[in-house]
């Protein structure tokens, strides 16, 4: 007996119990022993009868994925315990396949005692539930642990579009020919290979710089009463759009709906393999309700059918997030409605106004910018136009202004609400030349200060939206410059920015609260604005103009800055936090018919939840400090 209880007193978490019940504990142990290689447990078919704590030998762990290959291998050791987990969390089913690798001698204990120590010792429970957080933030393993819905509820989880690459699909071949071709060839091409798209390379058979459609036919020869002789590159469309291999279904299709495009290249290697059209991949039976969805908000005719549409959003983040659909997922679908709608409302306003008098973009900044829109969502919108000449700058901006304020109108008539602090196009200060907007940015970048840092860091996640794409690119080619200059003062003010905020964590690891009505709450939005405010100013260190959260790590990562575990802690960590935000804000707006908020009780979380949050609140806390080390030289 001595034995067992010397050895108890230094296996965690039993040496957090009284000495007491240590000793009670003890003689409550049956010792078991496994013959080397023996299967002792499956996954997800095992009734655990209680705790194995492994006296001599060892466990090996593992899931087996649906090919029965073993993944996220583990050994426990003599010290280590198995079945926690799974008594508390699984249902008393074994969450892993476990193997004995050697001669193994293990102390059980039975779960009935098993569960009456956790409820009698918080801290004793709090260790396996925090192992349980901390293995949870490691994609593969939530990957398998995620429990799923009954078969009729989880069509999209399951839906190919979400988990199949593109290279898994059978391609169009690349049906392609000289911008010298007659138009009226070209069409003879199309009819005799029965296919609706013909890319269009340069004489000398080099890049493809466009393509014909049906529609380019019958829109510019036909109804135009254009001469089919003439060389086809006169009509064809561009620019084109490629997608790697590499990539998801799901992003092929929001590619096409943010691109305007019905047809994509595909691409190998930097060479193009085959080519995707959007009917197929919407007509084929993978596609679901959300891509559908966004078709129909295209085909919508009016303000009142897009409030609508975006009425019907929440419902959808809801089942889609409910049937295990990662959360940067629904964020781009998010996203993509949002874009549609735009520009929806931009294409309409210019048909009533006339064509602009110059060249401009309509970009988008903040959530929206990094595209990581929530449900509750403002407009943060800039309109940069080009430099005219004296005569002609007062004509330019009086059309813009209008024309800003009709947009921001009608998205404000239609849910997105006017930004608080006047961050849209519809403000003056927001609607400029590009050498003003150049000024603007030099200025937050040259003369920074707290405020500034704080004010106007979220104009660096500017994204295209709508018009010339070069106006933008010239605007990202001057912060190219400008930020190689010596502008530590306002990497500084960045830093400085992206510690207001700590992550909500007590030191005696409790979640800090403040009230809101009659709850204790922590805001969301708040506690995850570390991370996004972290990686931006990592991103413009290292003139990475990505705006998306998760890209910008990614293009870190190939750069070095950060490492795999910590790029994955981040990403884990942040997209955790949004599926939490866009869960709890559809059923606000869904189930409590209210407005939405990022405020969020803990006690409505589940134990295991609470301290997969805490977990979280660590990870930000580290790369917090980080960039105190990195970019303020003070600890």
């Amino acid at each position: 007996m001595s034995a067992r209880l010397d050895f108890l007193r230094t296996v965690k978490p039993f040496d957090l119990l009284p000495e007491e019940v240590l000793a009670e504990v003890a003689e409550a142990l049956e010792e078991v022993r496994h013959p080397r290689e023996a299967i002792i447990y499956y996954q997800d078919v095992s009734k655990m009868r209680g705790l194995d704590i492994i006296v001599e030998g060892e466990y090996e762990t593992f899931f087996y994925d649906s090919q029965q290959n073993r993944r996220v291998i583990e050994y426990s050791r003599p010290g280590n315990c198995y079945g926690g987990i799974s008594v508390l969390l699984n249902k008393k089913r074994s969450l892993r396949t476990v193997l004995a690798k050697k001669d193994t001698r293990v102390y059980f204990l039975h779960r009935r005692e098993f569960r009456s120590l956790c409820q009698a010792y918080e801290e004793f429970f709090h260790f396996f539930t925090a192992r349980y957080g901390q293995r949870m933030l490691n994609e593969e393993y939530a990957n398998f642990v995620r429990p799923a819905s009954s078969a009729g509820e989880n069509y999209l989880a399951s839906d190919q579009l979400f988990s199949r690459r593109i290279e898994t699909l059978e391609l169009r071949p690349v049906a392609a020919c000289p911008a010298s071709t007659p138009i009226h060839e070209v069409a003879r091409r199309m009819a005799a290979a029965r296919t609706s798209c013909y890319f269009i390379h340069n004489d000398d058979g080099g890049d493809i710089s466009g393509y014909v459609t049906d529609i380019t036919l019958r829109d510019k020869v036909v109804a135009g009463l254009a001469d089919a002789r003439q060389p086809v590159g006169a009509i064809m469309d561009a620019p084109v759009v490629s997608i790697s291999t590499k990539a998801f279904v799901h992003e092929a299709i929001l590619l096409m709906f943010r691109t305007k495009t019905r047809y994509l290249l595909v691409e190998r290697d930097g060479e193009y393999v085959g080519s995707l059209s959007r009917n197929k991949l919407l007509t084929d039976d993978q596609a679901q309700s959300p891509f559908i969805f966004i078709q129909s908000v295209k085909q919508a005719q009016a303000v009142p059918e897009l409030k609508r549409r975006w009425e019907q959003v929440p419902e959808m983040v809801f089942q889609l997030l409910n049937r295990g659909v990662k959360p940067e997922i629904v964020n781009q679908v998010i996203t993509t409605v949002s874009d549609t709608i735009a520009l929806k409302v931009i294409e309409d306003t210019i048909a009533e106004l006339g064509p602009p008098p110059a060249k401009f973009v309509y970009m988008v900044l903040g959530s929206e910018g990094r595209k990581e829109q929530t449900l509750l969502t403002d407009q943060d919108n800039a309109i940069i136009y080009e430099d005219k000449a004296n005569e002609q700058r007062e004509t330019v901006r009086a059309y813009f202004l209008k024309f800003a304020e009709i947009v921001s109108d009608r998205l404000n008539d239609i849910g997105f609400s006017f930004c608080e602090g006047g961050f849209m196009a519809k403000n003056p200060k927001w609607t400029h030349s590009l050498s003003h907007w150049k000024r603007n940015y030099l200025a937050w970048m040259s003369d920074s200060n707290p405020e500034t840092g704080m004010q106007f860091a979220a104009s660096f996640d500017c994204r295209y939206l709508y018009g010339d794409a070069t106006i933008m690119q010239e605007l990202h080619e001057f912060l190219d410059v400008e930020l190689q200059k010596p502008i530590d003062r306002f990497f500084h003010y960045m830093a400085v920015n992206a510690l207001q905020y700590e992550p909500p964590l007590t030191f005696f690891r409790n979640i800090r609260t403040f009230a809101v009505g009659s709850q204790q709450v922590f805001n969301l939005k708040k506690t995850m604005s570390p991370i996004v405010d972290l990686v931006r100013m990592y991103a413009l260190k290292h003139r990475i103009f990505a705006t998306n959260t998760g890209e910008r790590l990614e293009a870190l990562r190939a750069q070095g800055v950060f490492t795999e575990p910590e790029v994955q802690e981040l990403l884990q960590s942040y997209y955790y936090l949004m599926g939490v935000r866009l869960k709890k804000q559809a059923v606000q707006i869904m189930k409590d018919k209210v407005a939405p908020d990022n405020y969020l009780d803990p006690k409505t979380l589940t134990k295991v939840e609470q301290v997969t949050l805490k977990e979280i609140f660590k990870v930000i806390a580290d790369f917090q400090l980080k960039i105190k080390v990195g970019f303020t030289k003070s600890l």
